[in-house]
This record gives C-alpha cells, structure tokens and sequence, in this order.
C-alpha cells in the first residue's frame, strides 16, 4: 500500500500531519500519490499548497525523478520539476532542459526554463540564451544579457553593443531600458581590452541613466580602465574629458594621477571645466606630484576652480602645504583674499585650524568669516576656534556675526563638494538658508522631510539619482508642481537640454559661470 492510500477520505488534521512528514522524510514512494493529487487536487488551497510543497521536497533529493518530469504532460508538474532542477542545481537535466526551451513557444515557460538554466551555468545553454537575447518580454532579454556576459560567450559582444548603441538613438534615448543596464552590466564581466574601450567611447551616452550606469560601472572595474581613460582625456571633447577626469578622480589610482598632471602640463585642460574637474580629481586621490599640482592651483583666479583646489589641499595638509599657503595668504591682495574666501567658503576645517597658528594667515582667515553670513559656516569655525582656544582665539569669537534665523530656504544638489561650497556662498548672499544634498536622492528625502525650500538648483550628472529624475519627482510632489528648478550642466547636446526641459526644469545655467550669472539666474526664476 501507498503512504497516500485513502488520503482523500482523511480527516483535515491528519492530511496536513502526513504531508508534513513527507516534506521532511522526502519520501520517493510517495511521489505517484502526490502526483495524483497533483493531477486531481482536493481544491482546499492549503492542502494542495502543501502537496506542492512535498512534492518539492521530494524531487529535491532525487534528481533522476526531476529530470524524468521534464518529459511530463502536465503543465504544473513539468513547471515544479523546471524550478526544482534550476533551485538545486540538477545540472545532468541542462542538456534536456536546453532541447525543451528550443522548442517551447509559450513565453512563460520559456522564461521559466531560461531562469533554471541561469542557475547550472552549463554552456550546452549557451545558444538559447543567445536565441532570447533580444526578446520581446524585457524580463526574458534582461536575464539571456546577463548570462550571456556571465558567461562569458564572445559571440554575443556584437549584439550586445548594439542594444547599448540602440538606446541612443532618437527615438529611444529619452528612456533607459533595463536591456541597455544588463547589456553594459555583461560587456564589463567580459572585461576584454574592446569591451572596455567600447563602455568609456560610451561614456557621454545621449541617455542620463545610461551614462551614470557606465560610470558606476568603469569606476567598479577601476585600474584597467584607467589607460582608456587617459586616451579619452587627450582626444575627447570637453564632455568627455569631464568625465574622464571625475572617474580618474573616483577610481583614486595613482596612475590616474600621473594621467591628470601630465594633461595639465601639456595643456589639455585649458577648457574652466575640464581644469576643474581636474583638481577634484587629483584631490580625490593625493599623490606627491598631483598634490604640486594643487599647490599651483591656489593661484587660479576663478571662485569655482580655487574651491576645487581648496577642497583637494583639505584632504592632505602637511606642513609644506601650510607653509605655502601661509606665504599666499599673507600678501594680503587680491589673489590672499580670494583664497581666504575659498578656504572658509569651503568649510575646510583642518587647513583653518593648520593655518590659525600663524597670526598673519588667521588674520586674512578671520576677515573672511567674519564676513559670511552662513549658519552652518559660522557655526562649524566656532566650534574650531573654542577647541583651538586662547586669548587670541577668544578674540576672534567676538568678530563672529551671529547667524540669523528664520531665514527663507533654498536647496543644491551636486556630487561635487566645491560645487555645493559655491552654491552654499550664492544663496546665503541672497539670504536664502542653504540646504545641500550630494545626489538626487538625497536632495528629495530633504523635501520628503518636510523641508519647504523656494528655489532648486541641480546638477544634471549625480550618482545615485541624477537631476532629470529629481526633477520629475518634485513636480510629482504635492507643492512642488511650479517651485522653480534651475539646472547646472556643461551638457553641450540640445537633446539633453530637450530632455530636461520635457522632465520639469524651469531653466538653465552653464558652466563655467560666475557667481553673479547665478544670483542673477535665481532672481530671474524667482520673478524679482
């Protein structure tokens, strides 16, 4: 007799006490009986999930029976033995399993014979995913790419390109499809020398997410990447060696370094932009020469790079820095009042209580705080000047202005640290309280907290969230539809403007710009 003989005429506790026991004793005499119950279900729901549930079980200790259900005529037994297989690695059933997909045309059990075989990695697999590999179901698609790239098969590289390629296009950049994520995702795990050199050819993709995907991934792949990089900083247009510079910067490889100043020794970021982000960069990663190369930056004139200076020099004070910049802050013109405004506008905290120990250099410093008239700011050097402490720093105390409250908001976002300094100077000036945020992301938990701000002003290209996408979640808010939204962006494509536009952006701005342009552009928005 079978474990299951009379099963149907069992009282409700004892069916669900047996198929208990089979789950755990995973039973192979059991199976036609809970096949047929399978086949003819009771129509309780709890029971026939339990029989579901052992038979599960079952399979999972016998892989010869689970292959043998491939060939079953019924749909469910077949799916259970499909997933059961792809679950615990039953890779003897890839070759079966690989035949049934070539010949199966229902788009759901395709999809559920490919997810099993993603999990045997056997490349008897190989051509169906390949023959998926653009399918009409995204889901199905996503998952051939991402096997495909994991497993490593060359002769799928040129179909995979194209679908990068492919979304770059008029009609499609507008939107990124989880197609073109897996597709950049797979050509990284190949990591071959053209693979590589196709994503950084890629890296100003006409796509926002697209482009904030590859650069996610380039930084991720790091040192092998680093060489394309430098070739792209030589030849690209101003775009490009942006960006090839804020990944040398992020990647933080000391060949990067050499890759930086070396561009600036010849010449190749003479573009406000691209020397910008030049510094960022070699702040970010601090080698000796790239360090010199700051040190000569502190002679640039212009408010936005000398932050980006600032910033760097911040991250690795050593007393030759601080020697230096005492002689530059002492002078006492144009260039030493500049500087000072910089560092405090920076809030660069170790360089202030580095430098503070000579009088003449923290008295070109204090002239600069005492004229800001940021909350943050001012708060932040007067709890540096209590730790630091003394006569003179008691002194100093008392020049500070007290910050004002009550003060209207405002809200910048920018992954650059001197960009959001910047930002933070220009709204306080206009008597806005700044709020900043490092990423999109960031930036909407402030509104989603209840912050009530005036006026946005975004970077399009952020980590995380960019700016087109917090853009379309603040006019999805309630109290948000017509708060204006200003975009900071070197983008030089009309199509990413276009693209802006069409997600909310009240208007533009350009780098490199002056302060002023800024004021002016806010004033604007603001209808004063």
């Amino acid at each position: 007799m079978g474990m299951l003989d009379g099963f149907r005429d069992m009282d409700f506790l004892d069916q669900i006490t047996l198929l208990n026991e089979l789950t755990g004793s995973k039973d192979i005499t059991a199976l036609p009986g809970l096949l047929d119950l399978l086949r003819r279900p009771l129509g309780d729901t709890s029971i026939d999930y339990m029989v579901v549930n052992a038979l599960n079980a079952v399979l999972s200790q016998h892989e010869a029976k689970a292959v043998e259900g491939l060939a079953s005529g019924h749909i469910g037994y077949r799916t259970l033995c499909i997933r059961v297989i792809g679950e615990y690695g039953f890779t003897s059933a890839a070759p079966v399993l690989t035949s049934l997909g070539e010949a199966e045309t229902d788009p759901d059990q395709v999809l559920e014979i490919l997810t099993a075989l993603s999990r045997l990695h056997d490349p008897v697999s190989l051509p169906l995913f390949r023959k998926h590999l653009t399918d009409a179901d995204a889901f199905t698609s996503a998952l051939c790419i991402e096997m495909l790239g994991a497993m490593g098969d060359a002769p799928s590289i040129p179909a995979l390109m194209a679908i990068v390629q492919g979304n770059e296009t008029d009609e499609a950049f507008e939107r990124c499809e989880v197609t073109t994520w897996k597709a950049v995702e797979a050509l990284a795990a190949f990591g071959s020398p053209d693979t590589l050199a196709f994503l950084v050819d890629r890296l100003h993709h006409k796509n926002p997410t697209v482009r904030r995907i590859i650069t996610d991934t380039l930084v991720r792949i790091g040192e092998p990447v680093v060489p394309l990089l430098g070739a792209r900083l030589e030849s690209g247009d101003t775009d490009e060696k942006i960006l090839s510079a804020n990944l040398l910067g992020f990647i933080g490889h000391r060949k990067g370094a050499d890759i930086l100043v070396s561009a600036m020794d010849r010449g190749l970021a003479s573009d406000p932009n691209v020397k910008y982000a030049v510094y960022e960069a070699l702040g970010r990663i601090g080698t000796m020469k790239g360090l010199i190369c700051l040190m000569d930056g502190a002679n640039e004139k212009d408010d936005l790079i000398l932050m980006a200076v600032v910033m760097g020099l911040e991250r690795h004070v050593s007393p030759g820095m601080i020697k230096a910049l005492t002689a530059l802050l002492t002078k006492a013109d144009e260039q030493s009042d500049r500087l000072a405004k910089a560092l405090i506008a920076s809030k660069a905290l170790r360089l202030f209580d580095a430098l503070y120990e000579f009088e003449g250099a923290a008295a070109a410093l204090m002239d600069a705080l005492a004229e800001s008239r940021d909350a943050e700011i001012l708060v932040a050097f007067r709890e540096k000047l209590e730790e630091i402490g003394g006569e003179r720093a008691e002194d100093d105390l008392d020049r500070l202005p007290r910050a004002e409250s009550g003060m209207r908001k405002a809200l910048a976002a920018d992954d650059s640290r001197s960009m959001l300094a910047l930002h933070r100077a220009i709204l306080t000036d206009l008597g806005f309280e700044p709020l900043t945020a490092a990423n999109g992301q960031e930036a909407y938990n402030i509104i989603e907290s209840g912050e009530v701000v005036e006026v946005v002003v975004t970077d399009m290209n952020m980590p995380v969230m960019d700016g087109m996408e917090l853009v379309e979640r603040l006019r999805a808010t309630e109290g948000y539809e017509n708060v204006p939204v200003i975009m900071v962006t070197t983008e030089s494509e009309a199509s990413q403007r276009n693209l802006a536009e069409k997600s909310g952006v009240t208007a533009f701005i350009t780098k490199p710009f002056q302060p002023e342009a800024l004021k002016a552009k806010i004033l604007e928005v603001l209808g004063r």
